[in-house]
């Protein structure tokens, strides 16, 4: 029989305490920091999942980060945005009331606080998150608009709004202050045109009506326009009345009344009849002929310096701007007086007739900003028109392609067509002879680019807008892409979820208070004025309408909606993420988290364990052979 080594069965045993006492390590390791392991292998085969848990978890939390400073732009912009609403509120309050005395600026109250609040939405619009200006679109460090002071007075080698009104309210008056009229009387009859068939300043002319006994009116008619009076030697009865009216540089319409009467004195809004014996209907004619003179200067002093504050307003701020034909459209009527084109006369037609020559032919194109109308010979529909179809069926199908805001007109036998984008005009034809007939020798038909300044000097007798980019003070100064200004800045708050959020200072809604808000905070008029009184006023109406919300305009509110509906989508991404990222933790704990009660009762058994192995490996340690046998 064979017995053991002793130093054979310590080893053994040694190992076996060795490995006891690396238990206890890596439990006690575990206790401690309340992992299963240091390591990948010691974590167990649903360690795959706890990794994948983990990667899901760091998305979680960038896309936290991300949806916490998306959050900060947000509200940022809209205390900013509900700032403009306040502005515009106390601006059309102001603009709004009837008080309308002026300081020694020429200036009312509100119109004062006007300027003031025109510095604090400029302020507003170039608010800023960190480096990020929230209303430059993706240009977001540039500055989106440029200072207050600069855009209104500009600077030493651009000029601002008020050197850009001022140049308008001189070329809209004239040199003789009737609104570019020319006022003639020969014998008992009474001559009122426009001076220039192309320009777009002035009064224009657009309905004259008449119950005058015995009188002969005649027009609007011509090119430029005009019309007569001829009371042809009768004097009209009491009460009889002339009215005229105009369409002003806005769009607006104002109306001249004038009623025949024998009250003495003559009533405002009146014009004398002679009461002479025997009665000399010359003498009426001279009457009417001055209280015409003076209603027209009363308009274009009042209304018309209004309309013209307002329109370079436009011309300054706005994208907005036209394509004018240089000469007036002629249609195939004789005589030569009667053959000015009007909105009814035919794109082709027969010798003789109420149609332009040459006219469009089937098979004739005109694209308008890339969508091409085709011309066919009858039955169009969609994008076609009929050859006999009337210019103002072609103006309407450009009109609807481009989307303006303002119809294109004709008037006086010049074709304006309008477009809110001036850099996207650009329409053309194979046949150009057929867009010279309509007044445009040029092709393409381009639009000129603002902001559109007065054209030559003196501006009183100028006839023409010109691009005045060189020389004027450019406001908006970010993006100016195409595409949704909510576009402009995107962030992903989800795997599949990116909320758009970005938002630029020209956008409509905008730009349109800013101009109105500017406009009414930088004219000025004469305190003390013959017609100071009626220009504030009739400003102070069109100020009140341009900041009253009109359908199917973009509002400021608007804005505000898409970006709540953006902090919306990212609200209810942070209500999923934070389930799923309980979940997640859930499956990593349950992976890699050691518990501690099963862990401290591992160790009490591994201590016995160790324990008995000790008292064990001392026993062997004291056998001798004499102890064995």
């Amino acid at each position: 029989m064979s017995i053991s080594s002793i130093n054979y069965s310590s080893s053994v045993l040694g190992s076996q305490i060795r490995n006891i006492n690396q238990q206890l390590t890596d439990l006690s390791t575990q206790l401690s920091t309340g992992k299963l392991s240091q390591n990948y292998s010691g974590m167990g085969t649903n360690e795959g999942f706890a990794i994948a848990s983990r990667a899901q978890l760091s998305n979680i939390a960038a896309y936290t980060d991300t949806i916490t400073n998306v959050n900060v732009n947000i509200n940022l912009a809209n205390t900013a945005l509900q700032s403009l609403t306040t502005i515009r509120t106390n601006t059309q309050t102001g603009s709004a009331s009837t008080a309308q005395d002026l300081n020694v600026n020429g200036q009312t109250v509100a119109q004062n606080t006007a300027a003031a609040q025109f510095g604090s939405m400029v302020g507003v619009l170039n608010t800023q998150s960190g480096n990020r200006y929230l209303f430059s679109g993706t240009a977001y460090s540039t500055q989106p608009v440029a200072n207050a002071g600069d855009i209104i007075n500009g600077t030493t080698t651009q000029a601002g709004f008020k050197t850009v009104m001022a140049e308008r309210q001189a070329a809209d008056l004239g040199a003789n202050g009737m609104g570019r009229l020319v006022q003639t009387q020969t014998a008992g009859v009474i001559n009122v045109a426009e001076d220039s068939a192309t320009s777009p300043f002035g009064l224009k002319i657009k309905a004259v009506s008449s119950t005058l006994t015995g009188a002969i009116v005649t027009g609007p008619s011509g090119s430029p326009v005009s019309f007569s009076v001829d009371l042809n030697g009768t004097n009209p009865s009491n009460g009889d009345k002339l009215s005229i009216q105009f369409t002003l540089p806005d769009g607006s319409t104002e109306q001249i009344d004038l009623t025949a009467s024998s009250a003495t004195p003559t009533p405002a809004g009146s014009f004398a009849i002679d009461a002479s014996v025997p009665v000399n209907p010359a003498n009426t004619a001279t009457n009417l002929n001055t209280a015409l003179n003076t209603a027209i200067k009363k308009l274009a002093n009042t209304s018309l310096v209004a309309a013209s504050a307002v329109t370079a307003g436009d011309n300054f701020f706005n994208t907005a701007s036209s394509a004018t034909g240089t000469t007036a459209v002629t249609n195939q009527l004789a005589p030569p007086a009667s053959n000015i084109a009007t909105g009814a006369t035919a794109l082709s037609g027969a010798s003789g007739s109420d149609s332009i020559t040459p006219g469009f032919s089937a098979g004739d194109t005109i694209t308008v900003n890339g969508t091409t109308l085709t011309f066919v010979n009858s039955g169009a529909t969609g994008n076609q028109l009929n050859v006999t179809d009337s210019i103002q069926t072609l103006m309407s199908k450009i009109d609807q392609i481009t989307g303006t805001s303002k119809p294109s007109t004709i008037h006086g036998g010049v074709i304006t067509i309008n477009t809110d984008d001036a850099a996207a005009l650009n329409i053309s034809s194979p046949n150009g002879a057929a867009l010279t007939s309509l007044g445009f020798p040029s092709s393409p038909i381009t639009a000129t680019q603002p902001p559109l300044r007065v054209g030559s000097s003196p501006a009183s007798s100028a006839t023409t807008l010109v691009n005045g980019l060189a020389n004027t003070v450019k406001w908006y100064q970010g993006d100016d892409g195409p595409g949704s200004p909510r576009s402009t800045a995107v962030a992903r708050v989800d795997d599949s979820i990116t909320v758009q959020y970005g938002a630029q200072a020209n956008e409509d809604a905008i730009r349109r208070q800013l101009q109105a808000v500017a406009v009414f905070g930088t004219f000025s008029t004469t305190p003390g004025g013959q017609y100071s009184g009626g220009q504030v006023s009739a400003l102070s109406l069109r100020v009140t309408q341009a900041l009253t919300q009109q359908p199917g305009q973009q509002r400021i509110e608007d804005i505000q909606t898409d970006i709540a509906m953006a902090q919306n989508t990212m609200k209810d991404a942070t209500t999923r993420q934070t389930q799923a990222k309980a979940q997640l933790q859930t499956i990593v704990d349950q992976a890699e988290s050691a518990s501690p009660d099963q862990v401290a009762s591992e160790i009490l058994a591994l201590q016995n364990a160790l324990q008995a192995s000790y008292q064990v490996t001392s026993k062997l340690a004291q056998l001798s052979l004499v102890k064995f046998l």
